[in-house]
């Protein structure tokens, strides 16, 4: 695995609507550009060698970095792939959407809900949104956001960005039902 870059961002939203946000909302996404392990290699039939190889060391990679640059227990969490423009889809899907990635930060956060995911095919320094949901309970209005990301000059058309996001709270100031209500 050969990482090019990583970026911490952390996002602490004082004021929204227009009133104080107390404590403040805090976000933070971690992302890293890895070279695309399938790029020139044309179609792979089996991702499976390099998935095992690459998702747990990027897992146990990112996990503690965006926590740690949280600084304080995630209510809320996401992933992301953005492949380069020679790659698939499905290179990214394959590095995050499996346990050997996923359990690094689930076990990390203590969290028990599948991580919501962004994943597609753009070219460097697009911006995305990675969804959060809340840890223990996907169901639970107040933590559905999305938080945007953007690396400036990734990825490059044989690389892709892998992020994982975490919140300390839901959105500031949620006053939606509960999901139960809608029944």
């Amino acid at each position: 695995m050969n990482v090019r870059r990583i970026t911490t961002t952390v996002e602490e939203l004082l004021i929204e609507g227009g009133r104080e946000v107390t404590p403040h909302a805090e976000v933070a996404v971690v992302l890293a550009v890895i070279d695309n392990p399938w790029a020139g290699q044309g179609f792979v039939e089996d991702l499976g060698p390099r998935i095992e190889e690459v998702a747990p060391r990027l897992g146990a990679l990112l996990a503690p970095r965006v926590l740690e640059a949280l600084g304080k227990p995630a209510e809320a969490y996401g992933k992301a792939a953005i492949v380069g423009l020679d790659g698939e889809i499905e290179h990214g899907s394959g590095l995050i959407h499996t346990l050997k990635f996923g359990d690094h930060f689930r076990n990390a956060a203590k969290a028990t809900t599948l991580l919501p995911a962004v994943e597609k095919r753009a070219p460097a320094g697009t911006v995305f949104d990675i969804p959060l949901k809340h840890i223990t309970d996907a169901t639970t209005r107040s933590h559905h956001q999305t938080v945007e990301a953007r690396v400036p000059d990734a990825p490059r058309p044989d690389e892709i960005v892998i992020g994982l996001a975490a919140a300390a709270q839901g959105r500031p100031h949620a006053r939606l039902a509960p999901l139960s209500a809608d029944r």
